[in-house]
């Protein structure tokens, strides 16, 4: 990719033209040109008309063959956790038991004697010794240090006694256990105290990491999810800051606290947030046991844990639209999917279905969905907020859900397919550091569903990941390259452009020119990956890859 240089003026007012390469756009499937303008998309058109612009811009650039997207976004982030998880001790890739606590001595050898220590990933269902590491074992590996292990999931974790003393009543909370990882009340406060110990300087390197690393993989748009459950007001706040003082990407705020009143409701605007939603917890997570059933666990005797039921989450979405601000849930088990639906149509028949609607009020990962709640998610307007990474890591009949529900169970769950014919719309995210930063990877994992009914085509899942996240907030002008758009966008090294879809006579009738739908890279698993060679948000290049 190269450039050339028509002229000199201030970054933000540059106007430059890039052609030579295949645009992606519903303005025209055979882009090869795209003029931006003031931070927007000016145009889009074919080679030949591009002659028209090139002596009347900034910068010209020659894309030599690769390929402009709209820049994806992330709908659902942790980004202070995903960093400490860039920057700190990552188990995801331990393989067994022995192995991770080998990982923790060597963390703990090479950091100062008074840190606490932080760490991500671990899965117990992974390893050939089926359980956690138990605290005499963390006490030793980490040198009497304090330590926090969260599971893969976050919703648990393991800690050493150091840290639990800096807790005082840890023992008499909700959710502590001896000798097994922490949840609910005593999670969160543990949680709290260690991240509590984190330095603004080591904060600031952690968000900093995540967005950086954000921009190299060609997302234009975070979604932070934060709430006095997960982080506290002072990470969110100067996540918004940072965001809003250095090029990268654009961060919306999510902040998962009950609003009662339009006080409330003024409370999380002052943070700076666009929606008392993302992880408002209404159940936990199935890793855990503590997502919330109808039914018993395949592999436990209970239905898991329930935070909160129909009445307080009418009264939550309620305030909200009569705020206008949105509101929204965690919920993955049917139980938990069930309170959130009954809890909105509740404020539906007070308030008016239309006004409910047009919140667009959110629900994060709703995993185990029936026809009855899909067909409500439709009714009353529900975004589903979901993350195909998830059944590539957790999905099919040997999977860690096969194991906590049984093979039938599992196989109903995250029913991208469903969800798109009823017409709910999807905005795709990681839940980093739950499952990496990765777009192209969500995509093709919701086109290669492990649970083949539930498939979408390649496109369905790029809209998803690009257009979807936007319109998850409200914001209905940008996820796309057409004129007067936002001018965030990634330029990709790919091979051949396809259009794929889950049935084989459709992407015969779709890959013919005729059929003028644009392609996008081949995501067949075991293809290589398209590689982002530059990011821009609002017409700034945030990222450029080296060398190129």
């Amino acid at each position: 990719m190269t450039e050339s240089t028509a002229a000199q003026s201030a970054p933000e007012h540059r106007t430059v033209l890039l052609r030579g390469g295949d645009v992606h756009s519903p303005a025209d499937p055979f882009a090869t040109a795209m003029v931006v303008e003031r931070g927007h998309v000016a145009w889009v058109g074919s080679e030949g008309a591009a002659d028209a612009f090139a002596g009347g811009v900034d910068e010209v650039i020659d894309l030599e063959g690769a390929l402009v997207t709209p820049a994806f976004t992330d709908a659902h982030v942790h980004t202070t956790a995903t960093g400490l998880a860039l920057t700190g001790l990552d188990l995801s890739k331990a393989p067994t038991l022995a192995d991770a606590l080998g990982l923790v001595r060597a963390f703990a050898r090479a950091h100062a004697a008074g840190d606490v220590l932080l760490g991500h990933g671990w899965d117990a269902a992974r390893w050939p010794e089926r359980r956690h590491p138990s605290r005499a074992e963390l006490d030793e590996a980490a040198d009497g240090r304090a330590l926090y292990l969260p599971r893969i999931d976050v919703h648990s974790a393991v800690a050493t006694t150091a840290l639990l003393d800096l807790v005082p009543g840890v023992t008499a909370m909700a959710g502590y256990h001896p000798d097994a990882p922490l949840t609910g009340e005593a999670h969160h406060a543990v949680r709290a105290a260690a991240h509590g110990a984190l330095s603004a300087g080591q904060r600031g390197a952690a968000q900093r990491a995540a967005l950086d690393e954000a921009a190299s993989l060609g997302i234009g748009a975070l979604h932070e999810c934060g709430g006095p459950d997960i982080s506290d007001e002072e990470d969110f706040t100067s996540l918004l800051a940072l965001a809003a003082e250095r090029p990268g990407p654009r961060v919306f705020g999510l902040w998962a606290e009950e609003v009662a009143d339009v006080e409330g409701a003024r409370r999380v605007r002052e943070l700076g947030a666009v929606g008392a939603a993302g992880d408002l917890f209404v159940d936990g997570s199935l890793g855990s046991h503590t997502a919330c059933l109808h039914e018993p666990y395949a592999d436990g005797a209970h239905t898991g844990t329930a935070h909160l039921d129909e009445a307080r989450i009418a009264a939550h979405v309620a305030a909200c639209t009569e705020a206008g601000l949105q509101a929204g849930f965690h919920a993955i088990g049917d139980a938990a999917v069930h309170a959130v639906v009954a809890g909105v149509r509740a404020a539906a028949d007070r308030l008016g279905l239309a006004r409910v609607r047009a919140a667009r009020h959110r629900v994060e990962h709703a995993e185990m969905l029936t026809p009855t709640t899909i067909a409500a998610f439709a009714e009353l307007g529900l975004t589903a907020s979901v993350q195909p990474a998830f059944d590539a890591a957790w999905g099919g009949p040997d999977g860690m859900y096969a194991q906590r529900l049984g093979a039938e169970r599992a196989a109903t769950l995250n029913p991208y397919a469903a969800l798109l014919r009823a017409g709910v719309p999807l905005a795709f995210g990681s839940d980093s550091p739950v499952t990496p930063l990765g777009p192209w990877e969500a995509v093709r994992a919701a086109a290669h569903h492990r649970t083949p009914e539930h498939r979408i085509s390649v496109r369905a899942g790029f809209t998803a990941h690009t257009r979807g996240g936007w319109r998850a907030v409200g914001r209905d002008h940008g996820g796309l390259l057409v004129p007067g758009a936002p001018a965030d966008y990634a330029v990709w090294r790919t091979a051949e452009l396809l259009v794929q879809t889950p049935d084989d006579r459709v992407a015969r009738w779709s890959t013919d020119p005729r059929s003028g739908t644009p392609g996008l890279p081949d995501l067949t698993p075991g293809a290589e990956l398209p590689v982002c060679l530059r990011t821009v948000v609002s017409g700034q290049t945030v990222y450029m890859r080296p060398n190129e």
